[in-house]
């Protein structure tokens, strides 16, 4: 096995570890909090349930719900504000590690700060159980702290791939950044049916453990660069640095950020745009969906985990073959690489959009809306050919610090996703309300595919080599050349 395909592995694991960290609460939460139909102050349910009496779930539906409402001796009465609270905490420090940890990347290391900050997001899973039953507050305190330590894997990635990973396989390659997919699909499958089996405490045990395990793999099997990985093979190496060439700073020597050139690239501002508003739209289906099928929808704890799991399956599956469509199509020159992060940004933002939007028309038709969370979902997975891929495109030199850059505006935006959800539903648990959610996401991913579609760019920029001493000498002399060569002709044209 080649290095390439050992790290592509272990960067799958790893994503997969930093969503199954993160979405494990969305999941666990169903079983944590004492069931709203409980509750005399708040609005039935939704329409879905309104004529059903709960005693009639069992042979009705299939489902094992009133079973579920027995015991609620270990579970907390939060309503739908406290609830976005402990989901959305993650994000409130996440998106201050996105621009460092491209920086710490640089210099430290894609594979330390990838690797630690992962390790450190398991350890504190272990700490969730005791502080949900201390306080909410306390909950949210250690998502808070969670988010932040696993901030900075997303762009400390990046600087990894750009080192190790050419540019007409970078599609294939980004495809295992969606190993987060498997991560969400795992989470909720498994979760579903070990909460079912053991309660929900043991989901946080099992992730944090699993977590722990990835670090290890990790600090043993991966190193920072082809140049300095001992068992590499002479053929592979050559390849890849041959590959890459003068695109990316080989040197350890940490080259000085242009800034100002970054945040006035009109190409990385429309790319950050791009990736805001399709990860609005998963995240919005990953955090709420367990929500939406449990108490809209009236699923059981056990299909709520499998139908909020399986469409991130779907998704991986995707992200992959249309990342080899992808990179056929740039290998083979039949499109640009602008267009063909273009095509796949079509797929990940607008047709997302539109699935969503049919969700709003499934009513509480259970199986069609299934089918367009799944639909909506697996498109997506083309983001790692379209605008998570284009990242490295613009500046592969600086690609962690751009990611960075980008994964702090789309942070800083999907954490208030949980907010205007909690808002919408409080105490009003119904398809209207619901609906207005779906719209307003519908939206978002819309317009900013199409954003991207009639402005974006893909091609690397002027500034990738501003401080790349050796380009910038290359550049001076052809531009010498040129000028000397127009002097001779103006010369001969004036004789």
């Amino acid at each position: 096995m080649d290095k390439r395909t050992l790290l592509w592995y272990m960067t799958f694991w790893g994503f997969a570890m930093n969503y199954m960290l993160r979405l494990n609460i969305n999941i666990a939460i169903v079983s944590m909090i004492k069931h709203p139909a409980k509750n005399s102050n708040v609005t039935v349910v939704s329409e879905c349930l309104r004529d059903i009496k709960l005693t009639e779930f069992n042979d009705t539906r299939g489902n094992t719900f009133p079973l579920e409402l027995d015991a609620e001796d270990d579970k907390f009465d939060w309503d739908e504000t406290k609830q976005s609270t402990v989901l959305s905490s993650f994000f409130s420090l996440h998106m201050i590690m996105q621009i460092p940890g491209g920086i710490l990347a640089q210099r430290y290391g894609a594979k330390n700060v990838v690797g630690i900050s992962n390790g450190l997001a398991a350890i504190l899973s272990f700490a969730i159980p005791l502080s949900a039953k201390i306080d909410y507050k306390v909950l949210a305190a250690i998502r808070l702290i969670q988010g932040f330590t696993s901030g900075a894997v997303w762009p400390a990635m990046h600087t990894m791939t750009a080192k190790w990973i050419p540019v007409h396989e970078r599609s294939r390659f980004v495809s295992a950044y969606l190993g987060s997919s498997i991560g969400a699909a795992v989470t909720y499958i498994m979760c579903g049916y070990v909460i079912a089996m053991f309660g929900w405490e043991s989901v946080f045990h099992l992730t944090g453990v699993l977590g722990l395990l990835w670090y290890i793999c990790w600090t043993i099997l991966i190193y920072e660069s082809p140049a300095e990985h001992p068992t590499i093979g002479h053929k592979e190496r050559v390849y890849i640095e041959n590959s890459i060439g003068k695109t990316v700073k080989m040197q350890s020597k940490l080259l000085p950020i242009p800034w100002k050139s970054m945040l006035t690239s009109r190409p990385l501002l429309i790319n950050a745009l791009t990736q805001n508003g399709g990860v609005w739209g998963l995240l919005t289906l990953a955090t709420q969906s367990p929500t939406y099928f449990n108490f809209v929808l009236g699923l059981n704890i056990k299909k709520t985990g499998l139908w909020s799991g399986m469409p991130y399956i779907a998704r991986w599956l995707f992200a992959f073959g249309f990342g080899m469509f992808s990179d056929f199509l740039i290998k083979s020159k039949k499109l640009t690489i602008t267009n063909v992060r273009k095509l796949a940004t079509i797929l990940c933002n607008i047709c997302q959009g539109l699935f969503i939007l049919g969700i709003c028309f499934c009513g509480c038709n259970s199986t069609a809306a299934i089918i367009m969370v799944t639909l909506a979902t697996a498109v997506n997975g083309s983001v790692s050919s379209g605008p998570l891929a284009g990242v490295v495109d613009l500046a592969p030199n600086y690609a962690g610090v751009i990611q960075g850059i980008v994964g702090t505006i789309t942070v800083f935006c999907t954490f208030f996703s949980p907010i205007l959800v909690g808002m919408f539903t409080l105490h009003q648990q119904t398809l209207g309300q619901w609906n207005k959610v779906f719209f307003l996401t519908s939206g978002i991913c819309c317009s900013t595919g199409l954003l991207y579609v009639f402005c974006g760019d893909s091609e690397i920029q002027n500034w990738n080599y501003k401080y790349d001493v050796s380009v910038s000498k290359d550049k001076e002399m052809k531009l010498i050349k040129t000028k000397s060569d127009n002097k001779t002709n103006k010369n001969i044209n004036n004789v």
